[in-house]
This record gives C-alpha cells, structure tokens and sequence, in this order.
C-alpha cells in the first residue's frame, strides 16, 4: 500500500518539485510567525510575515540559487512599496482602490520579463491585497516592514539551508517518476489487451500515454540542472525514443485487439507485457541488472526474429523489444554512459525580451486594469467592506490567459472552488472553533493544498484558498457565514468584471489566438522539415530532435489555447469538435515529427529518388496553410500524393520506416487542411468524429467517421 501511494505521487508530482515548493511554504511561514511571536508582534502582523514567507516560496522560481537571491532582495523593496501603499491608501479612500487597480497593470505586465517579472508582480500585488484584509494602518509600516523582512529571511533560510534544491536527487526522483508512468502505460496495456478493446481500458491507455508525455517534458527541463547541455541533448533523444516506443506500444496493442486471436496467442502476450512490467518497475538505479536479466534478452532476442510471414502478435512483440531496448539506452545516458553517442550542438542564447511592446501581455494587462476598475465599483456596491476580493479575482483570471475564452474558463473555475470552498471553510471553522492550535494546523494544511494543485487546477487552489480563508477569519476572530457568502458574491463580481472587460477592452477571440498558435506550430514544422530534408540527404549534420521538440512545445501552447472550445463550458458541440480535431491532427504531425527526428541519420535517404518529390509537397502544403490561417485570400489547394512509389529504393527498414513517416506526415497536413476549408488537388475526404475527448486513434491517423465537413466556420 505504501509503495503504490509513493508510486502515484511520483507519478502525479515528477521530482517531488511541488511537494518540495509546498513543505517550503509551510516550513517557511512557521519559522516566520514563530519569530514574530517570540518578539511579541500582534497577530496581524505575524500574518504579515507568514504571508511574505508564502507567497515568496511559491512565487520565487529563478533557475539558479545566485538569481533567486537578487529576486528575494528586490522582493522586499516591492513589497515594503506595496504595504505602505496599502497602509496609507486605506487611510484615504479610495486612493486604495486607485492603487490597487494600478498596481494591476503592473503585476500582469510585469509577467513578460520572465520568473523574476512573475515573482515580483504577484508578490506586490498579494502583500498590498492581504494588507487590506488585515486593515493594517500607516503607523504599522516599521513593524509591517520587520514582519516582511522576517517573512523573506524565513523562506530564505529554508530555501538555502533547510530544504535546498537538490538537482542530483529531482532527477533520480524525475527518473524514478518516469518509471512509475512506463509502468502505467504497460499495466494499461495488459488490461487493454485482456479485455479485448474495452473503450474504458482504451482510454485508460491513453490517459497512461499522455501523463507519460508529460513527464519526459519535465525531464527535459530539469536535466540542464544536473548535467552539461550535450549530455542534456543526448538524453532529450533517448526520451524522445523510448516515448515513440511507448506510442508504437500503444498503437500496436490497439492493433492487435483488433485482430482475432487464439486464447494461447493472447496469454503468450499478455505474459511478455508483464515480464516487460517487471523490468520497468525495477528501480532505475539498477541499470547494469536489468541489461543481463534473462527477461531483458528475451525480449530482445524474440522481439528480433520474427520471420518474413508473420504470425498474429507479431507486431506487439517487436513493439515490446523496441521499448525494452529504448529503455535501457535512455537509462545509460542517464547514469552518464555517452560511449556510443555523438556530440550535439552547442545550446541557442536566449532572446532578450523588449521593455515596451505591445503584445497580449501588454493587452491583458490594459483589460486588467479595466476589469479591475468595473470590480471596485460593483464589489463596492456587494461591500464597501471587501470590495477587494471582487479585484484580487479579476487579477487570478488575467494570469497566464491569452484570450477572452481562456478569461471565461478560468473565472469559471474560481468561482466553482470558492462555492465549493465556502462550504468547506464554513465546516472547518465550526469543527476548531476555540482550538487555536487545530485552526493554524488546518490553515497550515490549506497552504500546503494550494501549492501542491497550483500548476493543475484552478479550481482545487481556489477552494484551498477560500478554506484558508475562512479559518483565518477564524482565527481573527471575525467567522460568519455572511462573510463568507460576500466572498463568493465578491468573487462571483471580480470572474463577471474581469469576463466583461476580456470581451469589450481590445478582445482578443479564441479564434484569433488559435490560428496564432497554428501559424507557429506550422513554422516550426517547416524548419524541421527543411533541416530533416538536409540530414536524410546528408548535406548537413544537424540536430533535428531539438527541432522536433520545438514542435511540441508548440503544440503544448495550442493544447492551452484551444481549450476554452473543447471545455465543458462550451455548450455549442460543433466547437468542441473543431476543437479536439485540429489539437489531434497537430498532435499527430508531431508524433510523426519525432517519430523521424529519433530515426533520421546523416545520408540515410541520400540515394532515393522519392525524397526531393516529398519534401517539396511536403514544404508546398505547409506554405498553403501558413497562407491560409495567416488571413490570405488566394486559393490554393494542398497537393496530394500520386500513385504508390517503388518500394525498393530504401534498403534498409530504419529508412523505410522515416520514408513512411514522411508520408504520414503529408496526409496529416491534408487533415489539418480540411479544418481550414482547403480543398486538395484530388477528392481527400477527411471529417471528424463528434465526440467530446481526444481519440487516441489520432496518434497514427485521423479517423473518418463523419459525413459534414470540418470547417472553420464552425467558431
């Protein structure tokens, strides 16, 4: 039992990062607050410096320690600025409320320039917001500005000394993680395969594949922090290969459900899925005992003789072999075995990022600063009390949303977790009314929720939050069940005020910023194929799995962007469906991208004649539809590929392999042509399937099981 608990939270938390981030809350605001009460402060302001200790443990995320101190430091300057702001704005209204809306601009602004610019907007703005929960007054500012610095030297203490970021451990934790979601794939797997295709096991399957995804991301982006960037390069391919042999694995399964199958042949599967269960789920430390077991040799010995007349399960054998031996040649480059591996180029230097722009951040920014005027003046009419809340809202809907639908889900999921969080606080309080002790530990717990689900759902940090909340009005002596019902009407004011202005201030549609993001996954796609097109020719030595991941980076943006169209919230099913179908046709040209990047080599097309015809249509049917989800107005149709080629110019099945996922990519983008109304240059009928969750069929094709025309219109 335990070990299946630590299994999951690896898996739901790669590298224990967030559990980290939250104890360091927690440890941070107890060192704070003891402090303060050993010095004798009042309790607003040990708040003060319990607050600064939480909001600089979740805010403060600089890559390096020397970046993270700077921060720290210009962290008290802000908020020393924002609490006496605060102080005196509440001594004159509603210069509080002008300040306030200001000081909205400056923190969704401020995002542009990175961790830094987030750290610093957020940590100005929620010390000025808990000042004015707290009613703190102008002649608290010294004793404020000790709690503050208090606050900051507390999380510094715990960030440095006590709970110090240990890159080594995060990627032995990330690889351990890792293991635990290949092991969830296979399990998936089995349970797929004995079943016989159930839909609940498919998507159970498809759900292992995606937390997988995720976390090779993640061990992508903590690897720079333990090993040089070659050695960082080297692993992102080996990750990139054993993804491609757990999406082969998935497809293949799926394939083999399909088939009929003897009762024997099925067993005889299901009994190599386990022996490869039991290989993943050894400890990743262990490499040189998984490389020699008899397993491991088994599975790579049979996975490599299947004949020219296949029989049935032939196909998930080989799958299996593959993602054994993809496995162990990730885990080699992970314990810093780079014998047989070739040197990647040398990292790009960041791009500096432009003082004064305008951009979407200057423009959320600009509807911030409106939506939080419409929120004074109707939280003022709920509360002249607590209009602030009402503000505090429309600022959490404005973060890292790139459009006006993205604005509406998120202020739907806070107004659904505070509801939620209402009645939770309300419990809470009651059931530690009196208990002093009982009510820290609760709010103590209630921090340590919201860091842990910050980054995963709105919802789940607003009701930890709202639950805070109401234990603190607990503890200030000041709980009532009205006051948490002005939360939520404030709340309810802030989602409507920060919707409305999203809307009517310089909106910007779903639409607009989907076809945005479209236009950039198509860019990268075309510099990938270009730059493969030089290495399978082998003019050039480059590094197209970087490439490859740019792709799907940019289809991670695409995933945020397009999810107010496939959200719940949105009741027209035509959208929802346009939705899901350009997010998995996109999906699906980046899995054929890294499908080539993991197998192209220098030369290895060089002698087939069918390369220079393919990229070319390829290239052409990619400016088409940069053209057309740019706005142009020429008509041009995507060019289909003709008759079958020869099948004897690739000698070689690695070769045949890219040459076939070149030619997936081309119908793909026929695909993704059909949501855009391009026509092809033959009768392509590609639709799309009404439903309202991905298909994990798109992976390897776009299924056509609809007779009405995908079209843009459609939004």
């Amino acid at each position: 039992m335990i070990a299946t608990a630590l299994d999951r939270l690896r898996a739901s938390d790669p590298g224990l990062v967030w559990v980290r981030s939250a104890a360091s809350a927690v440890l941070g605001i107890g060192i704070a607050a003891g402090a303060l009460v050993a010095l004798g402060q009042p309790l607003t302001v040990v708040l003060v410096g319990a607050i600064a200790a939480m909001m600089s443990a979740f805010t403060v995320t600089d890559p390096e320690p020397g970046q993270q101190a700077v921060t720290l430091v210009l962290g008290f300057a802000v908020g020393a600025a924002a609490l006496t702001a605060a102080s005196l704005g509440q001594a004159a209204p509603p210069l509080d409320g002008i300040v306030f809306v200001l000081l909205i601009f400056v923190a969704v602004y401020a995002q542009r320039f990175g961790p830094r610019g987030i750290a610093l907007g957020s940590l100005a703005f929620f010390l000025f917001f808990f000042a004015m929960f707290l009613q703190t007054r102008v002649g608290q500012v010294p004793v404020l500005l000790l709690a503050l610095a208090v606050g900051l030297g507390a999380n510094t203490l715990v960030r440095f000394a006590f709970l110090p970021r240990r890159p080594e451990r995060e990627l032995l934790s990330v690889r351990r993680a890792f293991r635990a979601r290949l092991g969830a794939v296979v399990r998936a797997a089995i349970a797929h395969l004995a079943s016989g295709g159930s839909a609940r096991s498919d998507k159970q399957l498809r759900r292992a594949g995606d937390r997988l995804h995720e976390c090779v991301l993640l061990i992508e982006d903590t690897a720079e922090d333990v090993i040089d960037p070659a050695a960082a390069a080297l692993l992102r391919r080996r990750a990139i290969e054993v993804e491609l042999a757990v999406q082969w694995l998935t497809i293949t399964t799926r394939r083999t459900c399909a088939d009929t199958l003897d009762e024997a042949v099925r067993d005889d599967l299901l009994a190599r899925l386990r022996r490869l269960g039991t290989l993943i789920e050894r400890d990743p430390r262990e490499l040189p005992v998984i490389s020699e077991t008899d397993e491991f040799s088994k599975l790579l010995v049979e996975g490599s003789r299947l004949s020219d007349q296949p029989r049935p399960g032939d196909e998930l054998r080989r799958a299996m072999a593959e993602l054994a031996l993809a496995d162990v040649n990730a885990q080699r480059i992970a314990e810093r075995d780079y014998s047989a591996e070739t040197e990647p180029p040398e990292p790009e230097e960041p791009e500096r990022t432009r003082v004064f722009a305008w951009d979407n951040r200057t423009r959320s920014a600009l509807q911030a600063v409106i939506g939080g005027g419409l929120a004074v003046v109707g939280g003022e009419l709920v509360s002249p009390q607590r209009w602030y809340w009402a503000v505090l809202t429309v600022f959490v809907v404005f973060v890292g949303t790139s459009s006006a639908g993205a604005t509406l889900v998120k202020g739907a999921r806070r107004f659904a977790g505070t509801l939620v969080g209402i009645f939770a606080g309300a419990l809470c309080a009651l059931l530690v009314t009196g208990s002093t002790t009982a009510t820290i530990v609760l709010i103590l717990v209630c921090v340590f929720g919201t860091a842990f689900v910050a980054r995963v759902s709105q919802t789940a940090m607003a009701f930890f939050i709202t639950t805070m909340l109401g234990l603190l009005y607990s503890l200030l002596g000041t709980f009532s069940l009205e006051v948490l019902g002005v939360r939520l009407a404030e709340t309810a004011v802030g989602a409507l005020a920060g919707v409305l202005a999203a809307v009517v201030i310089v909106p910007v549609r779903t639409r607009s910023v989907l076809l945005e993001d479209v236009a950039a996954a198509l860019e990268d796609l075309r510099e990938f194929v270009v730059q493969a097109d030089a290495l399978l020719t082998g003019r050039e030595n480059v590094n197209v799995i970087e490439l490859s991941r740019q792709l799907d980076r940019a289809v991670e943006r695409l995933r945020a962007t397009v999810e107010p169209l496939t959200h719940p919230i949105n009741l027209r099913g035509a959208r929802r469906d346009y939705g899901w179908y350009v997010l998995n046709t996109l999906e699906a040209i980046a899995f054929r991208a890294r499908n080539i990047a993991a197998r192209a080599q220098p030369g290895l097309l060089a002698l087939d004649g069918r390369l220079p015809a393919l990229i070319e249509r390829l290239t052409g049917n990619i400016d088409v539809l940069l053209e057309v989800v740019g706005g142009g107005t020429e008509q041009r149709a995507l060019a289909e590929a003709g008759g079958a080629p020869p099948g004897d110019l690739a000698d070689s099945a690695q070769a045949r392999t890219v040459l076939s996922s070149l030619g997936k990519l081309d119908e793909a983008l026929l695909a993704l042509g059909r949501a855009f109304d391009v026509e092809t240059s033959a009768a392509q009928s590609v639709q799309v399937r009404r439903r309202t969750h991905p298909s994990g069929a798109a992976a390897d094709n776009i299924p056509d099981t609809r007779t009405e025309p995908v079209s843009r219109r459609t939004l």
